[in-house]
């Protein structure tokens, strides 16, 4: 046990990010570790596992690195923040670096952390397509780090997320990053009916993130579930979408195969479409989960 664990930690460490503390070290079976996941947030460590709890030996390898750890169960139903495991306790909020940018993580926050790591790939390509003048649209936007990459890369960002504590962690990663939010637009509500808003009102944006929850009701009682409902999803966007456009379009559905995802968006496009799948990140070497289509019309 002891050596694959040291064996993924040390494979992690070969591989280069610049400007980046917050990674993947463990990946579950992609490192003979079945239900095990272990991140680093700025040397802070958070262990995950999947409906069992951490055995002695693990726990005693963690308590053998000296630093922080933090553990949490991955459950559907349990959603808790994460306990102390080891080293100096985190109660208050700390920065991480990713590409160079800055991002507030609380181990505090319930059962997520402040930032999804399997994006972090995605985050830096939203960067490099943004320009002065150019504008993107954050969907789901959780606490808003694709609008901070395209902020960084000079664009305007609009950051639409349910939930008001979110678009304030946002704004206060755009602070982290000098970066002014009140020069950016923050909207609180559903994203289906903030499309259909825009749409109206003949709002265009030359990118639009679209990485929905696999399965959500609105307040209407609407459900959405990726599986079926994503096209949906797309042809509101495509209505939102600036001549020339693009679309990053996500889902960690692990039961939609990528060939499925790719037809539903190409299903409600009225355009010839050009889609590239991209790959997850380096450090995530299970199962790849995440599909991500970027669409450019």
């Amino acid at each position: 046990m002891r050596h694959l664990l040291d064996a993924a930690v040390s494979k992690r460490n070969a591989l280069s990010f610049p400007g980046t503390d917050a990674l993947r070290l463990i990946d579950g079976e992609g490192d003979g570790l079945p239900g095990l996941e272990l991140e680093t947030f700025a040397g802070k460590w958070l262990l995950s596992t999947r409906d069992r709890t951490p055995g002695p030996a693990v726990l005693e390898w963690l308590r053998d690195q000296q630093r922080t750890v933090y553990w949490k169960q991955l459950d559907q139903h349990q959603k808790e923040s994460p306990r102390w495991v080891a080293g100096p306790e985190q109660e208050a909020p700390f920065p991480v670096r990713e590409s160079g940018l800055a991002f507030e993580i609380s181990f505090q926050s319930g059962y997520s952390q402040g930032i999804f790591l399997d994006q972090h790939d995605n985050r830096a390509g939203v960067r490099e397509r943004m320009r002065p003048g150019m504008t993107l649209l954050n969907t789901f936007s959780y606490t808003g780090a694709f609008s901070v990459f395209a902020a960084a890369g000079g664009a305007t960002t609009t950051t639409l997320d349910l939930a008001q504590p979110y678009l304030d962690w946002a704004k206060r990663n755009f602070v982290l990053n000098d970066l002014d939010p009140a020069r950016h637009y923050f909207c609180k509500g559903d994203t289906f009916h903030w499309l259909q808003r825009f749409a109206k009102q003949g709002r265009k944006f030359d990118a639009i993130v679209l990485d929905p929850p696999t399965f959500s009701r609105d307040q209407d009682g609407t459900v959405f579930r990726v599986e079926k409902d994503y096209g949906r999803l797309a042809a509101l966007a495509f209505s939102c979408l600036a001549p020339g456009g693009w679309l990053l379009a996500c889902t960690n559905c692990r039961q939609l195969p990528p060939a499925a995802f790719e037809k539903q968006i190409r299903a409600v496009s009225t355009k010839a479409l050009k889609i590239r799948h991209a790959p997850m990140p380096a450090d995530f070497t299970a199962e790849p989960y995440l599909k991500s289509l970027w669409v450019e019309t």
